[in-house]
């Protein structure tokens, strides 16, 4: 048991699960009243409460946490939540309340990924400790109250909804309510999980969205948004309110279409909440423990009711925000916006694959988008803490799911190297980004076993599973799943053997230098046609050889021309899926095909991110054709491209944290102007150029103290020692 909580209890109401059609149960209501002799200065809480659980303290809720704690794998892991609550305690008497909700603990909708079955799943329950001054005084037992059934949530589920009846709200978490009717708490076995503190940022309300009536009753945020509906609503008692959410319209734009997000949920209601109104004035609502992906909400009342407003809220983990960006391409700035929006849409709380058909954490997606977010947000923290589940459901033999957590699906589908690699790359992408080393120092182990396990599938040092380059726009002309495979394998033994001098493990350092070798060589002997040509001449093969550095080195400059030439050939359209859209534009760039590189990202016909944008996304699409989710960010490694290579400032691996700087604008042809700026752990640096049609003019602020190499387009290199300095060259 972790120390804070040596002599709390985890408590329910006293039901359980028995099997997995027990009973759906309304969200249950705790309270605790308790004495203050108003001497301590300081004041602590520490609370898990599973699924989702919101702490009250005297009628109030004890800060703006939402969809609290992030979900774990709770056999393994349950993370709780500090609060300090210093200065709201009042003397005399105080009254704890607690409300919890399903979230992820409790899942119970028939859907294809089995949480309905997973070993954790039970009913909710919560633990909870008071501190006065590092002296428990209070803990979660049969001394608290509750109220199992009769409570205003009357149903929640993450993928399903909430439903609300506010005719029957208390007043429960205030001193003097009469609870004489309510029951005591019973003693219950926890989710399994060791107790570890939740160090992430929290979810949060981050924004609030104006919904526009565009017909009777449908309302459109104009943006696809993670979060939901405010409503403002005045009416009769027990009219009731019902919000549906979709990313679609229908065909005549009369109604919406949930069609393309609703086909792994097998049942009635996807998406949808429902309000019962009091009947006592203007009454407001949002929903606690559900999240939609949406752009359409559409609202119907039945009743005596008026719909006096409603709002989208956005919510996510509460980034802060560290790079922003802006060029002379409206197109580029476009695609930058909505790759943010499609990164923040997609981490609440974990990084998921979309926010309503799944919500699920898939391994590849996450790996795919990490520069993105290291670059623009402080999500160290939140991979850290998703590494962390992500070993917790590591099997013994090293082997991953394709999602993350898992109820137990995603073992045997969905995985491979591509997606495993999360486990890998993402823990040296923070390095790199942050300087931090415990990821890697926590996980090194688990990643060995992670190799072995990968060691156990090659065939002459080759690897054969997975998803291959995902989502392409043709199948028939997807690359062979053994080349972007065995690039991982690669990728990844080469990345341990970084590990293991950082660590000082020069016995693993040799062993994987050794079996990097072997995943060379074999890669070359299978794959390599002569004259710059790997597989068939792919897209993706091309450039997923030069990218996880398997082309010998006087061989790279003619495979990289034979990729600029194949992209050229194809009207730089996209001709590649998840794993092409992130090495293609990066390996033109780095061999100076930055034009070419720049068209592939902005080129308006299908395939291709710019026809999206010609088409109205407000997001990032699943699929080239749009059919599917609109709302994924596995394609979103575009906006990392744009900070590294037309701003030109790029991590360093000898110098991790941005200890040191280079910085070398690549400038496509029809870009005339960019400006960045990038909190960095060693300070802000700001990128400004210009261009005219005879000269590149650069402006450069960097922290003070921080080495750093200039490289002008023209090929002269400077050093600048001072913070602010300008630069010149011909063009």
């Amino acid at each position: 048991m972790n120390e804070k909580f040596i002599n709390a209890r985890w408590i329910n109401t006293g039901f359980v699960h028995i099997n997995s059609r027990s009973d759906r149960m309304p969200a249950p209501l705790f309270r605790r009243e308790f004495e203050f002799d108003g001497n301590a200065r300081k004041a602590e809480a520490f609370f898990c409460g599973l699924g989702w659980g919101e702490l009250y303290l005297n009628g109030r809720k004890v800060g703006n946490r939402v969809l609290d704690p992030v979900v774990t794998q709770f056999d393994r892991r349950a993370g709780y939540v500090r609060y300090d609550l210093s200065g709201l305690l009042k003397k005399g008497k105080n009254v704890f309340g607690v409300i919890l909700g399903n979230g992820w603990y409790n899942c119970s909708t028939n859907e294809t990924w089995h949480f309905k079955t997973a070993s954790w799943i039970d009913y909710p329950k919560f633990i909870f400790a008071l501190e006065l001054d590092g002296e428990s005084v209070l803990v979660s037992d049969p001394s608290w109250k509750c109220l199992p059934t009769e409570g205003p949530i009357r149903f929640n589920e993450l993928r399903e909804g909430e439903h609300y009846d506010a005719r029957r709200e208390v007043d429960f978490s205030s001193p003097g309510f009469d609870d004489s009717a309510w029951t005591p708490a019973v003693i219950i076995p926890g989710p399994g999980g060791v107790l570890s503190e939740q160090t992430m940022p929290p979810c949060k309300v981050m924004g609030t969205r104006p919904l526009k009536e565009i017909a009777p009753g449908i309302f459109d945020a104009q943006v696809n948004m993670t979060g939901w509906a405010r409503i403002r609503v005045s009416g009769a008692s027990g009219s009731e309110v019902v919000l549906k959410y979709s990313e679609h319209l229908s065909g005549d734009g009369k109604d919406i279409d949930q069609s393309n997000i609703s086909l792994y949920i097998n049942e009635e209601e996807m998406q949808t909440d429902r309000y019962i109104l009091k009947g006592e004035g203007i009454e407001t609502w949002s929903p606690r423990f559900t999240y939609h992906g949406f752009r359409y909400v559409k609202a119907e009342i039945t009743g005596n009711a008026r719909l006096l407003d409603i709002t989208g809220e956005l919510v996510h983990t509460s980034f802060d925000l560290l790079t922003t960006f802006e060029s002379s391409s409206p197109e580029l700035n476009k695609l930058h916006e909505i790759t943010l929006r499609s990164y923040v849409n997609n981490f609440t709380g974990i990084p998921t694959d979309c926010p309503h058909r799944e919500k699920n954490g898939w391994t590849g997606d996450a790996q795919l988008a990490a520069e993105t977010g290291l670059f623009h947000f402080d999500a160290a923290s939140s991979y850290h803490d998703w590494l962390r589940t992500m070993a917790d459901v590591q099997r013994p033999n090293g082997q991953f799911p394709g999602i993350v957590p898992s109820g137990g699906w995603g073992f045997n589908w969905g995985m491979g190297p591509a997606w495993d690699s999360a486990f890998i790359l993402i823990p040296y992408y923070v390095w790199i980004y942050t300087g931090q080393t415990q990821i890697i120092e926590e996980n090194y182990e688990a990643m060995k076993r992670y190799i072995r396990f990968l060691q156990t599938m090659d065939t002459d040092h080759l690897l054969a599973f997975g998803l291959g380059d995902w989502c392409h726009v043709d199948q028939k002309r997807i690359c062979d799943v053994r080349i972007t495979s065995t690039g991982y394998y690669y990728a990844d033994v080469v990345a341990m053997k970084k590990f293991a001098l950082l660590l000082g493990k020069e016995a693993d350092a040799r062993e994987w230098e050794s079996l990097a070798r072997n995943i060379f060589d074999s890669f070359n002997k299978t794959f390599y046609q002569g004259g710059g040509i790997y597989g068939k001449g792919e897209m993706t093969s091309l450039a997923c050889a030069l990218y996880q550095g398997l082309v010998p080195q006087e061989e790279r400059q003619i495979t990289a021309a034979r990729l600029d030439e194949t992209v050229r050939a194809n009207g730089c359209r996209v001709d590649c899926g998840i794993l092409g859209a992130k090495y293609i534009p990066r390996v033109l760039a780095d061999f100076n095909y930055i034009d070419t590189a720049y068209a592939f990202i902005t080129q308006s016909e299908f395939p291709g991110w710019g026809y999206w944008l010609k088409q109205g996304a407000t997001t990032l699409w699943e699929s080239w054709r749009g059919k599917d989710s609109q709302d994924h960010v596995m394609y979103g490694d575009i906006a990392a491209w744009m900070i590294q290579y037309p701003a030109g400032l790029t991590p360093l691996e000898n110098a991790p944290g941005f200890a040191a700087l280079e910085i070398a604008p690549k400038v496509p042809e029809k870009l005339t102007s960019l400006s960045v700026t990038s909190r960095t752990p060693r300070g802000n640096v700001q990128i400004r150029w210009q261009k005219t049609a005879f000269e590149f003019a650069l402006d450069l602020t960097i922290p003070d103290g921080v080495p750093c190499q200039v490289t002008l387009p023209d090929g002269t290199k400077y050093q600048q020692t001072v913070p602010d300095k300008t630069y010149r060259c011909r063009i």
